[in-house]
């Protein structure tokens, strides 16, 4: 049977697109496999001379150390950064659709954070954190400590310092997308709510929260994904420093390909990257249609 003409029609507008992200997606993707199993390095990218090697350069990656502990780095940053920026977004979004005279002005000013490029704030808290930065002069004047504390040299704040930034970076977005959600809760469930003798409490927890679930799962999923490729604010503010302490994944795939030019380990890590997203993606359209079914 021919098809018809609106469904020829169809195919066409969607064809641009699917011309798209086969060549801009697709392509990379299976050529970075490619590259993964075949050893490009800086004395052999030149002549062709490429011998495939197959799960070498994943076991190489894996056998060194620092993919796990850039993983786990990763994770923690990721996890970090997911928790702050979901509660304090939370609560902006929840004071901001207070019927209030500033709300609209004050949430544009939240705004800022999240329009300025990464690495404008990479750079700003690189100077905020740094010996003699407005943070341990705030401490000190505070009398909270009593010398300057070395925020980017130690492991532990370095890691502290690259989640506040992230967050600081994050928390519009989260506002954004949960005052969304918010509007399209029907006011009189609260107001019936309200009569039956619901407090404020019991509100949240009984209509705005269930109400909210799915921005809230579409937003941790997202915001999981965003987080967990950083690369340009690791690599401006502290390079996956002191010794690896900060070492993400992206960071780490950069490292391998363009600091010791081994450009096949560097493939092999940024597939390890994508094979985690690809599971988070899959879990989330599992539970999404999951939710739509029931």
């Amino acid at each position: 049977m021919a098809m018809s003409k609106e469904r020829i029609a169809g195919y066409l507008f969607v064809l641009p697109a699917l011309i798209y992200m086969l060549f801009f997606v697709g392509y990379p993707i299976i050529d970075n496999v490619r590259l993964s199993f075949i050893d490009v390095n800086v004395m052999n990218i030149a002549s062709g001379d490429q011998p495939f090697v197959g799960w070498d350069n994943y076991r190489e990656v894996f056998q060194e150390g620092i993919l796990g502990k850039s993983l786990i780095n990763t994770l923690i940053y990721t996890l970090g950064s997911i928790i702050i920026q979901f509660i304090i977004g939370l609560g902006l979004a929840l004071l901001f659709s207070l019927p209030f005279r500033l709300a609209p002005r004050l949430r544009g000013l939240v705004m800022i954070s999240w329009l300025l490029p990464a690495t404008i704030t990479a750079m700003m808290f690189k100077f905020m954190f740094s010996s003699d930065g407005i943070a341990n002069a705030l401490l000190m004047q505070l009398h909270v400590i009593n010398h300057p504390i070395d925020w980017l040299v130690n492991s532990v704040t370095a890691m502290i310092v690259l989640i506040l930034a992230n967050s600081w970076i994050g928390i519009p977005f989260n506002m954004i997308l949960l005052t969304t959600g918010l509007t399209t809760i029907p006011r009189d469930i609260y107001e019936s709510a309200a009569i039956d003798g619901a407090n404020v409490f019991q509100r949240f927890y009984k209509i705005t929260l269930p109400l909210l679930k799915a921005a809230i799962m579409s937003l941790l999923v997202l915001g999981f994904i965003y987080t967990f490729k950083v690369f340009e604010l690791v690599l401006i503010t502290t390079h996956g420093g002191p010794v690896n302490a900060t070492q993400m994944m992206s960071t780490y795939a950069y490292k391998l390909s363009f600091d010791e030019f081994k450009y096949s380990q560097g493939a092999a890590v940024s597939n390890v990257m994508f094979l985690v997203l690809l599971i988070v993606g899959i879990l989330y359209l599992r539970i999404v249609n999951k939710e739509e079914r029931s």
